[in-house]
């Protein structure tokens, strides 16, 4: 079997704005079981400084809101919003495996999530950091990572890879997409910061556009994925920091949050 009879996905745009001008991830779907997808700001009920999609539940923002934005989520890809698993992110490394929906009220403190159960949903809240999904279509098994500077420097890719295969995937048959994060010329750090991030990654070495000190968090978890033997399928081309249609913490410190959501049909 070939690696283009496992890898065939889609990667799915949810909901929003239909302007020319917006710049959201795009359409390319091909025949498979596996599906990532990733939201822009746009089609929700939020108030500013939310507005308008916002899928994060601790932002600040109205409950409701953020519940009908997360069935309106939910409803455009055609997955149950009750069934989707989300996380208390704390920038760790910490992976967590389901089955299902949280059944307690409090969600634990974790920044990954692995599943062997298909049709089930793992999310990803974002707004600069970078959303990492992963699935292998053959042994059924899917996971999401939210890599922020401290996550990607403690490990947390690796981590949710090895929970990955421990359940029986393979590196050559995961399936990763890197969705919309801050890109590296405009993350700007202190040197010290950038010093001890590219120590552990080199990758993520990188420069603002007036050359000060940056780091690329996305092109670090491509090298980690690398290493571990996992192609990356698709990446963003969208700077959330740059981009209006996008909510990005540097640029606005109070706002909304993106979701990255991956499944794999029943």
């Amino acid at each position: 079997m070939t690696r283009h009879d496992v890898t065939q996905h889609e990667v799915i745009p949810v909901i929003g704005n239909p302007a020319p001008h917006r710049r959201g991830v795009p359409d390319v779907a091909h025949a498979s079981g596996a599906h990532f997808a990733f939201t822009d700001r746009w089609g929700g009920v939020s108030a500013a400084p939310h507005a308008e999609l916002n899928l994060g539940g601790a932002v600040g923002d109205d409950p409701e809101a953020v519940r009908t934005n997360r069935a309106r989520a939910a409803r455009a890809l055609g997955i149950d919003a009750a069934s989707v698993v989300w996380m208390n992110q704390v920038h760790g490394k910490d992976v967590a495996v389901v089955d299902g929906p949280w059944q307690t009220g409090e969600i634990p403190a974790v920044d990954a999530l692995v599943t062997a159960r298909r049709g089930l949903a793992l999310a990803v809240l974002t707004a600069d950091c970078t959303p990492v999904l992963l699935a292998d279509p053959v042994a059924g098994i899917a996971g999401a990572a939210h890599a922020g500077r401290p996550g990607l420097l403690a490990g947390v890719v690796p981590a949710v890879v090895g929970e990955m295969l421990r359940l029986g995937a393979e590196p050559d048959r995961i399936l990763a997409h890197i969705g919309p994060s801050v890109c590296g010329p405009c993350y700007e750090v202190p040197e010290a910061m950038r010093a001890e991030v590219a120590e552990a990654v080199p990758e993520a070495w990188a420069t603002t556009r007036r050359g000060t000190p940056a780091l690329d968090i996305a092109g670090g978890v491509r090298a980690q994925l690398g290493r571990l033997g996992v192609a990356v399928a698709g990446a963003s081309a969208v700077c959330t920091l740059e981009s209006a249609d996008h909510f990005s913490y540097r640029r606005e410190h109070t706002t909304g949050r993106l979701a990255s959501y991956v499944w794999l049909d029943g």
